[in-house]
């Protein structure tokens, strides 16, 4: 299935990026806020699972505990349910960053579009700078989405140390702690650069240079598919060394905060530079099927509700911008 194709190129508009971005963090929320939980354990849990010499099943039983914290001996509905700490977080947070970052990466496409395509294709030629186009708009996007830092803040504490809330609600969390809640910006914009670089532009490169698209909206569902997997685990595997620093930095009471230098030594000196990737498995394989659908799906949608809207008369064709 491919979306339905305009009379002329030209981009999508801002309602139809809003409405299939935001539809994309809904279903990626609804369907994956559980993997997320364990993923965040994981990469917040600094003791070996398995020692060596240690019996199997203990292994398996100090990973239950971590994932399932409290709820480890429960029954399995309540082990479930144990994964949606922070939902209401997680639901603002989710679907803004994906409005914010699959609806605003387009717009600053068109900005360096329009102002500086001679200057990447002089120094890329034409095809490799239509790529990189795409990846720098997507890591200008990335730094920028460290102002919805509080809200992730919020989302990773409640999934991985609920006990920085009690005896606190959420307006007095964010009272007492004011600007504290973006505590570890600079690891996240260090970890959202190269990471929103890697995604975009792994996802430009291979319908550029494996599918032979010029217009990427025209893209069947199985392309958008393909570049959505090629841009997912780039990003992941990139982003993965500050995306454990930042988890950590965040993951931590309120009253004992720790800079990521501070991580960073305790982390080489008591685990090996091996910890860096703590997760990353299990994020390629569980978390990065959630970007994969979620992009799949944002880039799916967004040509399909602006055609849509197109006929409905909520947007014109000559409002839009013409895009390499």
């Amino acid at each position: 299935m491919s979306p339905p194709s305009s009379s002329s190129k030209h981009s999508e508009s801002g309602v139809a990026r809003l409405c299939g971005s935001g539809t994309s963090g809904f279903l990626e929320l609804m369907i994956f806020h559980p993997i997320d939980t364990v993923a965040k354990r994981l990469m917040s849990n600094q003791s070996r699972l398995f020692v060596p010499g240690q019996a199997m099943a203990m292994g398996i039983a100090n990973t239950n505990k971590v994932i399932f914290k409290d709820a480890a001996n429960a029954a399995f509905l309540k082990k479930y349910t144990s994964l949606f700490p922070g939902l209401g977080f997680a639901a603002g947070y989710k679907i803004a960053q994906r409005i914010y970052k699959f609806g605003g990466q387009p717009f600053v496409n068109e900005f360096l579009n329009r102002h500086y395509k001679k200057e990447f294709h002089s120094v890329f030629g034409e095809k490799t700078g239509k790529t990189i186009m795409h990846a720098t708009a997507g890591s200008f996007v990335g730094i920028g989405e460290i102002a919805l830092l509080p809200l992730d803040v919020l989302k990773i504490k409640r999934q991985t140390n609920p006990e920085a809330f009690r005896g606190r609600g959420v307006m007095k969390i964010v009272a007492d702690e004011g600007m504290g809640l973006y505590r570890g910006a600079l690891w996240t914009a260090g970890r959202n650069a190269p990471g929103s670089f890697a995604l975009f532009g792994g996802s430009a490169f291979v319908k550029e240079w494996i599918f032979g698209l010029e217009d990427y909206s025209k893209a069947t569902f199985f392309q958008n598919f393909c570049a959505s997997i090629g841009g997912s685990v780039a990003s992941i595997t990139v982003a993965a060394p500050l995306d454990v620093v930042k988890t950590r930095i965040q993951n931590r009471n309120f009253d004992n905060p720790e800079g990521g230098i501070s991580i960073i030594k305790k982390m080489i000196r008591n685990e090996g530079f091996g910890a860096f990737f703590k997760g990353l498995l299990p994020k390629i394989l569980v978390v990065g099927p959630k970007l994969v659908f979620s992009f799949t799906v944002a880039q799916q949608l967004i040509p399909l509700f602006h055609h849509k809207f197109e006929e409905m008369g909520v947007t014109h064709v000559g409002n839009t911008v013409k895009t390499a």
